[in-house]
């Protein structure tokens, strides 16, 4: 049983999350083990006080969007549809602009044009973005598991870093039923133009998305140099969006969850439902 004056917080994790379920060999192994280390990152944000018991359960989708055993893939072997949105994406960062021709030749180019951590994310980003945007059937299943995780907890805030922020995004349009008071999106794509926005379901309408029905405050934070937020604010692309918190955690490590989770921004909009 959780303690009094606890919130119940729930978790939604991004991308490159599968090998917890490999070294779990489940959903629920993968969930807890990530819980743990959320609940550990966020208590060290938070001044170190109390039980440090903070996350009811993180919503665990990552083994949804692979094949059984497949790993990690270099920039060249991906298929079109990741290399689609791998293009996109480095046309939001300002790379490539002037490329024509086959995908895969700009793959090939791109290679030489990226750095160690870009490359990194690359691999990561493109393929399980791809995989959720363009296979209804995966699309479906990893917003069924964000909604039953949820509807399990009856949580008071969401936390939703990268990829998650889509999948929860969606999960709530969805299911209007899902009612929460804070959403905090962390290091979100959401409004990432050719690769997210347009894609979105329920699609913008005018070039605007909306909050979800079920979410009473939106909170965004973005660091200044995090690939994946792009753009960093999301109050341009969503009307609802209450407060937006641009942060500068780590020139290299800017787009993890620890990072994020061990902000300081992240207090003072979590402190309401803590007392």
């Amino acid at each position: 049983m959780r303690e009094a004056g606890v919130a119940v917080i729930v978790g939604v994790h991004g991308i490159g999350k599968y090998d917890y379920f490999q070294e779990a060999g489940s959903a629920a192994g993968a969930a807890e083990a990530m819980r743990v280390k959320w609940d550990r990152y966020l208590h060290a944000a938070l001044g170190g006080g109390g039980t440090g018991h903070y996350f009811s359960e993180i919503a665990y989708f990552s083994h949804l969007l692979r094949d059984g055993g497949a790993r990690r893939r270099s920039l060249a072997a991906m298929d079109d549809s990741a290399q689609q949105v791998l293009l996109e994406w480095a046309r939001n960062r300002g790379l490539g602009e002037q490329v024509t021709g086959a995908l895969r030749t700009f793959t090939g180019w791109l290679l030489t044009r990226l750095d160690a951590r870009s490359t990194a994310f690359a691999e990561l980003f493109a393929p399980e973005m791809a995989a959720y945007l363009t296979d209804a059937a995966r699309r479906e299943r990893c917003r069924q598991a964000v909604a039953e995780t949820v509807r399990r907890n009856h949580p008071k805030v969401v936390i939703a870093h990268s990829l998650g922020s889509v999948v929860t995004y969606e999960t709530l349009w969805a299911n209007p039923d899902l009612r929460i008071e804070l959403l905090i999106t962390l290091g979100s794509p959401l409004g990432m133009r050719n690769v997210v926005f347009e894609r979105l379901l329920p699609a913008p309408i005018n070039g605007r998305g909306e909050r979800p029905p079920g979410v009473a405050r939106w909170v965004n934070i973005a660091d200044k140099d995090d690939i994946a937020a792009i753009p960093a604010g999301l109050g341009g692309c969503f009307t609802g969006v209450d407060a937006e918190e641009l942060v500068n955690l780590d020139w290299i490590d800017f787009h993890t969850a620890e990072k994020y989770l061990g902000c300081p921004a992240l207090d003072p909009h979590l402190r309401p439902f803590l007392a």
